[in-house]
């Protein structure tokens, strides 16, 4: 069964297909304004323990809905129902607060595919979540997704104002978007050489010795050397906040994997779960990780198209590829080329603004 059809000019989306989560709404909201397509989607993180809106997804609509210059109804809290439709996309500077600890980034990632088509510079001010589970943290948006998007024609820069850790967040970090004519092409088969490792715990109104501890099980994990690792205390942060971050610089690409600290988890736990993420990606001999991959869909999908290979897709990025589909003619291919390595290929976007 399609995740979506199209009566008259609306497409009407169903927000429990696979993973059910804000992704759903969240490209859909993106390739909304950027294809100029208006669209209902019912159902909306129907699958997870509080569905309907939370206060970070609301945020991400209302920031949707200024870029956009869109008509909106069902923009409330608990909400799981919505129809959006855009009628231009306004480039700006604008601010955008969730005012909780959700993901700020998250709010980044819905407007920030249609800005890059823009008219004109914006910037964007976003305050809330930084760094917390369950979203890309700043520093992989800011090094991993980023210069990967600067390639393709667009200049994005990122600067982190403060870090805002779950639960308490406040936090907040600033974009400013350049965009091109057009999104140009990506071709990214392999990584290149490897040119710098790094570990980096970060802890903020908790005990030093926790990201030391991190640090030293990262390190033996993946048998890299001491000088790779550093330990940042994060002075006048709101709340208590720990993340670890393994980052593999290398000729083409980055990739940072990640482990978030848990009340009742041990920082060897935390650690050992980025390091598992790493192995995975070294492993696999892959340019892009399976959060990147994630990423990089939406864009590609309004591009001259591209190739890159990666790890299997997840499930969250397999349901990106359906909503993406609903706005775009676009063909997206996954060719299994090895155990836990595939080849992604997005064919030329051909996007159509009604």
């Amino acid at each position: 069964m399609r995740a979506y059809s199209r009566i008259d000019s609306m497409i009407t989306i169903d927000g429990s297909i696979g993973e059910g989560g804000g992704q759903v709404l969240r490209t859909a909201l993106a390739l909304s304004i950027a294809t100029g397509r208006p669209f209902r989607v019912e159902n909306i993180r129907s699958k997870r323990p509080k569905p309907g809106l939370l206060r970070q997804h609301l945020t991400a609509v209302q920031a949707a809905t200024a870029v956009g210059d869109a008509q909106v109804e069902g923009d409330a809290i608990g909400s799981t129902t919505l129809t959006f439709v855009p009628r231009a996309i306004r480039a700006g500077d604008y601010r955008f607060a969730v005012g909780t600890a959700g993901s700020a980034t998250l709010v980044m990632q819905t407007v920030l595919p249609p800005l890059l088509l823009a008219s004109g510079e914006s910037t964007l001010v976003l305050e809330g979540g930084t760094h917390n589970p369950w979203a890309p943290p700043f520093d992989f948006l800011q090094r991993a997704f980023v210069p990967v998007v600067n390639q393709l024609g667009p200049h994005v820069e990122t600067t982190l104002k403060r870090p805002g850790f779950y639960p308490a967040g406040g936090g907040a970090f600033t974009v400013t978007v350049t965009p091109a004519p057009a999104i140009g092409g990506l071709e990214l088969m392999d990584r290149g050489e490897a040119v710098a490792r790094r570990v980096t715990a970060m802890v903020a109104n908790l005990p030093r010795h926790i990201a030391q501890r991190e640090v030293r099980v990262a390190l033996d994990g993946l048998n890299w050397q001491p000088e790779c690792g550093s330990v940042m205390d994060c002075d006048g942060v709101d709340g208590p906040g720990n993340i670890v971050l393994i980052e593999l610089q290398s000729e083409r690409v980055t990739e940072i994997a990640t482990g978030f600290g848990e009340i009742g988890v041990a920082a060897e736990a935390v650690a050992g779960q980025a390091v598992k993420e790493m192995r995975r990606y070294l492993t696999a001999g892959v340019p892009v990780g399976i959060y990147l991959a994630d990423q990089l869909l939406t864009v590609l999908a309004l591009s001259d198209g591209g190739v890159f290979r990666t790890v299997s897709l997840s499930r969250h990025a397999l349901t990106n590829i359906e909503v993406i589909r609903a706005f775009v003619d676009v063909r997206i291919a996954i060719v299994e080329e090895s155990r836990d390595v595939v080849r992604v290929e997005v064919a030329r976007a051909r996007a159509r603004r009604t």
